[in-house]
């Protein structure tokens, strides 16, 4: 099975989900322990800035360090923080929060004036990610991993279960090619709605690509009529 990266064409699709008011807590628990883990991340990395310009070869300066350092992964941190343990926070989550972390440095080496990743406030929007994995799947499809889609109005996402869904994903479900699911966010806006966009990949295109005309046209705009183009075609001004 070819992983994302290796597969020719991707794209992203979001559809709203409707979820209930369990399913909703879950979504909050979630977003909160993401936000945590990705702000304690930029916690330690200042944290580490600030001893590394410590020049003397303090033993409890050296012990913080390596505490710290060690700090740096999911499961530290869960261990470090009893509260990530909590059943209804997906361990992908707690594993994107910190991988997201490490992307916002790389972009910023790439692009500086992105700026330095800083902490995320709190807000009225929730948002975390997860994925969707292929565990004895020989062939990705919309309707076989831990992401899937039940049917055309069901979709089952982890720690969430089935959730009543409503977009563009009908025509993906009726093709017959493999499709795989990738990476998998949740969002909630201001306004109270909630979201699933899932980042796809295939070998064969989503979109038909149109024929080259291998023709020109010029127009030109003006006060006697809306446009006129090269081949004399003329639209009146609708006025």
């Amino acid at each position: 099975m070819k992983s994302m990266a290796q597969l020719e064409y991707h794209y992203g699709l979001k559809v709203r989900i409707y979820p209930s008011d369990h399913q909703k807590q879950i979504i909050k628990v979630n977003s909160d322990a993401s936000r945590f883990i990705y702000n304690e991340m930029v916690a330690i990395g200042k944290e580490l800035w600030q001893l590394s310009r410590v020049r003397l070869p303090i033993d409890t300066v050296q012990d913080r360090i390596q505490q710290l350092k060690l700090r740096r992964n999911a499961k530290q941190m869960s261990n470090h923080f009893q509260f990530l343990e909590d059943k209804r926070i997906d361990s992908l989550a707690k594993a994107n929060a910190i991988q997201n972390y490490y992307k916002a440095w790389k972009t910023f080496r790439k692009v500086h004036g992105t700026g330095v990743p800083k902490f995320h406030r709190k807000s009225y929007a929730w948002r975390y990610q997860t994925n969707c994995q292929y565990l004895k799947q020989k062939t990705a499809r919309l309707t076989n991993g831990t992401v899937f889609f039940e049917d055309c109005r069901h979709i089952v996402l982890p720690k969430l279960g089935r959730l009543r869904v409503k977009g563009s994903h009908q025509r993906l479900l009726d093709r017959q090619n493999e499709i795989r699911i990738g990476t998998v966010t949740i969002t909630k806006d201001a306004a109270d709605r909630f979201f699933v966009s899932l980042q796809l990949g295939s070998d064969t295109p989503f979109v038909s690509k149109l024929n080259r005309a291998d023709r020109q046209i010029g127009i030109d705009l003006n006060t006697e009529n809306f446009l006129t183009a090269s081949d004399g075609q003329t639209i009146a001004n609708p006025r």
